[in-house]
This record gives structure tokens, C-alpha cells and sequence, in this order.
């Protein structure tokens, strides 16, 4: 597309992923790009600006991230946050040393609101701050336009280059007016003119997609969640009837959710589509048996859906192009589109095979954030319901699973995932019905996993040794953090009695509160 864009050099930071989400949600198409990116490809991106992440390093060190000076040459505004601030100083002749005292948390920040980066904000607000090496000296051209009690350079200009540090991060939600700071930097410095729109996207993708296929025939892998979905219907308006899709009952889905997907996509549902269900319950269980590494579990998961799509294309004629629900989080998650450690390959990213017998791959939604798939689903005429279901990983069950996986375990977590749905989306209801607002603590994500954990336990005065059931709740706006739902005791305490009671094989159940980071959202 032709389009502006901003993009963000990651150095090693967590909230890389945020930093671009920030940026597109203020309308301005952005991209994530390793350190180790040459120069020279900056250049041919051209960008309207870039931006430098945070990363767990110090700067003055050897072997820590840098990038070349050339960067600060190029005419392009460039801002630094955190790790990405101390980098720009150090490169440029400031000081960048370890801190007298390290500052975490919620700081109150003055501001030079005269900056472009700061108008019209408050002289004071607080900001989020997470660093043990401060910059001490301004690089030469640069004026500290930002102070706490004790970082005397919280943010630096040289207003002429168009270059700014910020030692803070204003990508998180504890930073008050982040959302205002990226505004003044994209549409004050750097003149954007916000052209990134889901609909435009859309319209632009349908065309090219449908340039790109011609006459060719296309599979779909349809798993029922909401990439997927999005995907399929993107395709059926794109090439109609030259699209298969080809739903994979892997046996790891959530309790009757391969009936609801085919009653929905399948002959009876609301859609025109090619839809081919495939039973593979007993081959998935075959091949997972005896596997408990979570990345095994996930390419084992990846190999055998691209095998039984090759299978299905066989018997259908000859297909071209297999079509696949990734989003930009499973790329970037997967290492392939930053320098942050992979944190988990996804099926349809990482868990790929080497050899794959299609003409091409088509990821239509690899460039969209999971609000911005939602957005795409209702401009395409998706129902809310089916566009803001919970999200559901690829590798379904396998990864809610500690250990190794069974039917026996699979019906284990079914059962109780059921229950624990259920009754959370119960008490939301009558919260809503009794109040007429949202419950404070209705979470986003929402499920129970299998631990592999077994324990004594008394049930009708007998002795028992089985497994805890662990149960996650999280809020989350953009899926990359997230923090614990604080579901409230009596609606816990219903949940562990009706599963303790109703599902056979778990004697104790777990609420885990970890907040993302330092875990991820799932339990694998």
C-alpha cells in the first residue's frame, strides 16, 4: 500500500509491540524492525519517523545494541524512548551512566510545555518510569525539556534536528498523557497526516488479493476464532467461490466448538463458503502422545495442519494458495519481526515446516493488531458476537495443558473451562442487568488450563490423588500486557465447587494472578 509510515527499531524492549499499537491507533501505519537492520533499508522505507524502543541493556557497554549515527543524520525525526533515549545521548556525545537512583513506577514529571512533543499537556503529570542508567548530560545541541526529582533529564530535544529522548515510557497506560505525547510527535514533528484506516485496508486487500489469485483456487484454514473468521470472509469477498475452507477438529478445541463452528461457516450457517470439516481428533492425540515441550507441542500442532491441508487440496484438485489467519502479534512474537527473544512460535508463524506444497502462503491480516483484525471483522459485516469472542490460540487446548496431552485431559479441561466460562459470563450479565454498567473486573480472556499437577485430596471421605485445575482472568486493552482480573470470591468459590463436583479427575483449582509480563497470557 501507499501509504506513511512510521516505524520502531527494537532494541530487546517488552513493549515494542505497544510502542507500534500506540502509533497506529493515532492513525499512522507502523512497522517493527530489528536493531541489525541496515541503514540502507531504512532509507528505501523512507519514514515519516522512527522510533527508537526501550531494551533491558546499558548502553555504554561493548556488547549492548546500538545502531549507527548515520541514523541521526538522515533528516527523519527520530525519538528514543527509554534504553532508545540513553542510545541516541550516548551516540551523540552525552553521558549516559548508571543512576544514583534507579526510578520504577508511577513518577511525577515536570514538563517543558513549550516543546512540540509537550503541548498541551499539563506542566506536571506522571509518567511511568523504569530505568537504572540516566542520562546525565545532554548530548551537545540538546536541552533537557523533562524532570523528576531525580532524573534531571527525563526528556531531551534538539529541536532543529527533529531528534527527542524520553527516558519514560509513554507507550504504557500508568503514563498519563502518553496517548497525547505520540500525537505531538507524529503530527508536530513529524506532519503526519494519519492515512492508516481499517477500511481502507479492507478495500485495499480484497483488490490485491484478488489480483494476486486470479483464477487460482485457495484454501483457508478456518479454525472458528476471530482471524480466521475475519480471514475467511475477506477471502470469500475477494475470490468467492475459488475458496475452500478447510475447518481442522484437532480434538484441542473448547467444549462443543466444532459443531458451533460448522453451524456457522458449514451448509446451514449465514455464509456462501466451500467448507470442509476434517475429524482429526485420534491422529492429533497419536502425535502428540508423550510430548510435554510447549514449543514441540506448538510445531507438532503447525506440521500437522499444513499436512492435512495438502491432504485436502489433493482431493479437491489442485490448489495454489493456502490462506492462514496470522496476525502481526504472532509474527513479532515469533522473533521474525524484531529483535525480542521468541517468546513462543505460533503455528501458523514459527511452527511452520520447511517444506510447504503450495505455490504461496497469504497472510491478509499479518500486518493488524487484534483490535484492528476486530475492526476489519465488522467492516466486513461479521456479528459482534462472533467479532469479539475471546481469543482462542491456534495449538487450542495443546498449550492449556501442562505435560503431555490426552483425550482423558482434554475432556478434563473442556469440562472445566466450560464451567468457568459459564459462570463468569453469568455474573457479568446480572451485574449488567442489576447496575446497568460493566463489571470493574470483567476480564478480557478468560479460561481454565490443566496443570500437571497431582495432589491428595478427600471427596466423600475417600482419598483422592488428582490434578489442579488452574483458572486465568485477565484485562487487557491490546493483548500484549495484561493484568489479573480481580474476579470477585463468591463467583471463584461457585466455580470451584461446581468443578471439583462436576468434573471427574480434579480435586483442587487454582486462581493464577500473574500479569503479562512477566507471563504471557497463556499457560504455555
Amino acid at each position: 500500500m501507499d501509504r506513511e509510515v512510521v516505524i520502531v527499531i527494537d532494541f530487546g524492549g517488552q513493549y515494542n509491540q505497544l510502542v507500534a499499537r500506540r502509533v497506529r491507533e493515532a492513525g499512522v501505519y507502523c512497522e517493527i524492525y530489528s536493531y541489525k537492520t541496515d541503514i540502507e533499508e531504512i532509507k528505501k522505507i523512507n519514514p515519516k519517523g522512527i522510533i527508537l524502543t526501550g531494551g533491558p541493556n546499558s548502553c555504554y557497554e561493548d556488547d549492548s545494541p546500538t545502531y549507527t549515527d548515520e541514523l541521526f543524520k538522515l533528516g527523519i525525526p527520530v525519538l528514543g524512548l527509554c534504553y532508545g533515549a540513553q542510545l541516541m545521548q550516548h551516540i551523540l556525545g552525552g553521558k549516559v551512566e548508571k543512576a544514583p537512583v534507579r526510578e520504577y513506577g508511577r513518577t511525577t514529571t515536570h514538563f517543558d510545555t513549550t516543546s512540540k512533543l509537550f503541548s498541551d499537556i499539563p506542566e506536571e503529570s506522571i509518567v511511568w518510569m523504569s530505568h537504572f542508567d540516566y542520562i546525565s548530560e545532554p548530548a551537545p545541541g540538546f536541552k533537557s525539556i523533562a524532570q523528576t526529582t531525580d532524573c534531571p533529564v527525563a526528556a531531551a530535544e534538539n529541536e532543529s534536528k527533529r531528534l527527542y529522548a524520553i527516558q519514560f515510557h509513554p507507550e504504557v497506560l500508568h503514563t498519563e498523557y502518553g496517548k497525547d505525547i505520540f500525537n505531538n510527535y507524529l503530527y508536530n514533528v513529524c506532519e503526519c497526516k494519519g492515512d492508516w484506516k481499517i477500511d481502507s485496508f479492507v478495500k485495499t486487500q480484497i483488490e490485491t488479493i484478488r489480483n494476486k489469485v486470479g483464477d487460482g483456487k485457495v484454501l483457508l484454514a478456518l479454525s472458528g476464532g476471530v482471524d480466521s473468521s475475519v480471514a475467511a470472509v475477506l477471502l470469500s469477498k475477494a475470490v468467492g467461490k475459488q475458496l475452500t475452507c478447510v475447518f481442522v477438529d484437532h480434538g484441542l478445541l473448547r467444549k462443543n466448538e466444532g459443531d458451533e463452528v460448522e453451524s456457522i461457516f458449514g451448509p446451514s450457517g449465514d455464509y456462501d463458503l466451500n467448507f470442509i470439516r476434517v475429524n482429526a481428533q485420534e491422529r492429533y492425540y497419536e502425535k502428540l502422545a508423550g510430548v510435554t515441550e510447549p514449543e514441540k507441542k506448538r510445531k507438532i500442532i503447525g506440521e500437522e495442519f499444513i499436512r492435512i491441508f495438502e491432504e485436502e487440496s489433493q482431493k479437491i484438485g489442485a490448489v495454489d494458495y493456502l490462506v492462514q489467519g496470522t496476525i502481526y502479534p504472532d509474527v513479532v512474537e515469533s522473533g521474525l519481526g524484531g529483535e525480542s527473544a521468541v517468546i513462543k512460535s505460533h503455528h501458523n508463524v514459527g511452527g511452520l515446516p520447511e517444506y510447504v506444497d503450495f505455490k504461496e502462503i497469504i497472510e491478509p491480516l499479518k500486518e493488524l493488531f487484534k483490535d484492528e483484525v476486530r475492526q476489519a471483522g465488522l467492516e466486513l459485516g461479521l456479528p459482534g458476537y462472533l467479532v469479539f469472542r475471546q481469543p482462542f490460540p491456534g495449538p487450542g487446548l495443546g498449550v492449556r495443558i501442562v505435560g503431555d496431552v490426552t483425550a482423558e485431559k482434554v475432556r478434563i479441561v473442556q469440562d472445566a473451562d466450560k464451567i468457568f466460562r459459564d459462570e463468569v459470563d453469568q455474573a457479568l450479565s446480572e451485574h449488567k442487568e442489576k447496575t446497568g454498567e460493566e463489571a470493574s473486573w470483567k476480564p478480557n480472556q478468560y479460561y481454565a488450563a490443566l496443570t500437571n499437577m497431582r495432589s491428595v485430596g478427600v471427596m466423600g471421605d475417600e482419598r483422592t490423588y488428582d490434578y489442579a485445575v488452574a483458572l486465568r482472568a485477565v484485562k487487557t486493552i491490546d493483548f500484549m500486557t495484561a493484568e489479573s482480573s480481580e474476579i470477585p470470591y463468591e463467583i471463584l468459590n461457585r466455580v470451584m465447587n461446581r468443578i471439583i463436583n462436576e468434573v471427574d479427575g480434579v480435586n483442587r483449582v487454582l486462581y493464577d494472578i500473574t500479569s503479562k509480563p512477566p507471563g504471557t497470557i497463556e499457560i504455555e
